[in-house]
């Protein structure tokens, strides 16, 4: 038998997952051939960068190993406090203990195709889930602080696990007997609280997508209700939809 091709060697490369490359690596490293040797040069940057992940996520655990002798460690999390239409939309998740996703992250930060991907794999690996609403009404009648907090009660509420700890984004919910460590910027130091922002985050922009498609000239699906010049316009021409905030587009619009 001939030489194993460049072009084989590469197609073998990219079928194997990140836990075999160090052995492909050392099976083709006294290979000279300048594209083997690109190719053991990409696997290695691939290898750097999956290691980096990994520390990147064990050190957003701090919180929960800190708190984990207590029982569940829930972290809280919220979306759409901004926006002029819409719902704000609270998610709660309970991960595993020994939990391996990687890549998560305060969901702002993460791209959509990216926060689809998690959503999936949250959704499939967690202890429990749950999400809580807080309706453009809700909103115009108690405030949008007072909105939020409810939005979070009812997503705990919503878990089908009661957790002992609450892990929140830089708030301390009113009337919830669970205790509760507040972390500023927590959706980017907690697993827990970034993968809230996950699931809340893809649960609203899907339902402002579905609004969209009801009512298309204000342009929830890619603005997804918040304040965009083109939005705004919209907003001047066709008047208020039954979903945007009263108490958000007094400066815009007439509102009744």
């Amino acid at each position: 038998m001939g030489e194993i091709s460049i072009k084989e060697i590469k197609s073998m490369f990219q079928a194997v997952g990140i836990e075999q490359l160090p052995e492909l690596i050392n099976s083709y490293k006294t290979d000279v051939r300048a594209g083997v040797q690109a190719e053991i040069a990409r696997a290695e940057k691939k290898i750097a960068a999956w290691q980096k992940e990994k520390a990147r996520i064990e050190a957003m655990k701090e919180y929960e190993r800190q708190y984990e002798t207590f029982g569940y460690v829930c972290g809280i999390d919220e979306v759409g406090r901004g926006p002029l239409a819409g719902p704000v939309v609270a998610g709660a998740v309970i991960l595993p203990k020994d939990c391996q996703i990687l890549y998560l992250n305060d969901s702002k930060q993460l791209s959509e195709k990216k926060r689809e991907e998690l959503y999936d794999v949250i959704m499939s690996e967690a202890i429990a889930t749950g999400i809580g609403y807080a309706s453009p009404k809700r909103i115009d009648e108690i405030n949008i602080l007072q909105a939020t907090y409810e939005a979070m009660r009812e997503a705990v509420t919503n878990l089908s696990v009661k957790p002992d700890v609450l892990l929140n984004d830089a708030v301390t919910i009113p009337e919830v007997t669970i205790r509760q460590v507040p972390i500023i910027k927590g959706d980017a130091k907690s697993v827990s609280i970034a993968a809230a922002s996950i699931i809340a985050k893809v649960t609203r922009d899907r339902l402002m997508v579905q609004y969209d498609s009801i009512m298309p000239e204000y342009g929830f699906a890619s603005n997804k209700g918040y304040g965009a010049q083109a939005h705004i316009e919209a907003l001047k021409k066709y008047g208020p939809s039954p979903i945007h905030r009263k108490s958000f587009i007094k400066n815009f619009v007439n509102v009744s």
